[in-house]
């Protein structure tokens, strides 16, 4: 404590350069900051002050020890701040982006709403990786990795994606046996709305397949309608586990080529590191770990993979 004293006591005397008023502040008086900021100087071996008996002003080692002292401070008033906001109960505005494919979502959703009715969700789903900071969102759900260092992120959970196709159609066209007799099916693709861009299949050779201009296809920027389609046996989909889930259990899909499809993806949220993880991004986030990421964890019947 004597060290975190003094450098409270630092930090007033040379914002205002005067141990008179650094005295008045911590209620004490100027010689008892003096005394403290030669303690100081003393334990780190260097002078943080230039003084005479007409003016004060940092040295070098003064200004940089100073800008540590700031960051110092700061990181103590944050961590009380959310400490006070932990036993606040989550409410306001809570902006948050979400993945196109957000099927899986939204159970969570609902029951944020039901456990939170303080917070008014606001949320956006796309497949478009928005800014948090200049759009700003709260948070933002995304797959895959990110390198923004603007942001902290928690792993949620982590799906994969495998080939799909409805026994009718299996057995009108046949089961393909590896990457290559896809040119030989429909191939229903999923196309990113707002790029146009195809999503690429998990599997060898997938960009020489798509480009050769011998794949039949069908495209289209929605999951559930590919999901349809695969169902009513009008090809071969692409599709999460998740959104597949019961359908593979009543047996009206089945699951393709499972040595050649490589597809882990992780779920990922994301928030601008300036703002505090305050009580309704802190619920929001921990309702997401413990419905998808404990629960694959746990290997309950309802994991993502």
């Amino acid at each position: 404590m004597d060290h975190l004293a003094g450098i409270s006591a630092f930090v007033s005397a040379a914002e205002s350069l005067s141990f008179v008023e650094a005295g008045r502040l911590h209620g004490v008086s100027s010689s008892a900051i003096g005394k403290t900021i030669a303690r100081l100087e003393a334990r780190l071996g260097v002078r943080l002050f230039h003084r005479n008996t007409r003016s004060m002003k940092l040295t070098a080692e003064g200004a940089l020890f100073l800008q540590r002292c700031h960051r110092i401070l700061g990181e103590l008033n944050a961590a009380e701040q959310e400490l006070s906001d932990i036993q606040a109960a989550p409410r306001g505005k809570l902006r948050v982006s979400l993945p196109a494919i957000g099927t899986i979502l939204l159970p969570v959703l609902s029951e944020f709403i039901e456990r939170f009715p303080e917070v008014e969700l606001d949320i956006d789903f796309t497949d478009r990786k928005v800014d948090l900071i200049d759009e700003g969102f709260d948070a933002a759900v995304r797959i895959g990795e990110t390198n923004d260092t603007r942001l902290l992120s928690r792993k949620i959970g982590i799906f994969h994606r495998h080939l799909f196709a409805s026994p009718a159609y299996l057995t009108q066209v046949g089961r393909p046996e590896s990457a290559a007799a896809l040119l030989h099916h429909t191939c229903l693709l999923y196309r990113f709305p707002t790029t146009g861009k195809i999503e690429p299949w998990p599997v060898p050779e997938w960009e020489s397949i798509l480009s050769s201009g011998r794949l039949t296809t069908v495209s289209c920027n929605s999951i559930e309608t590919l999901t349809y389609l695969a169902l009513q046996g009008r090809g071969i989909a692409c599709l999460p586990d998740f959104e597949t889930k019961s359908a593979l259990i009543d047996k009206k899909l089945e699951q393709l080529l499972l040595t050649e499809v490589s597809s882990p993806r992780d779920m990922t949220i994301l928030w601008p590191t300036s703002k505090q993880l305050v009580p309704k991004l802190r619920a929001f986030i921990d309702l997401l770990i413990s419905r998808l990421l404990l629960k694959q964890q746990r290997h309950e019947p309802d994991r993502l993979s």
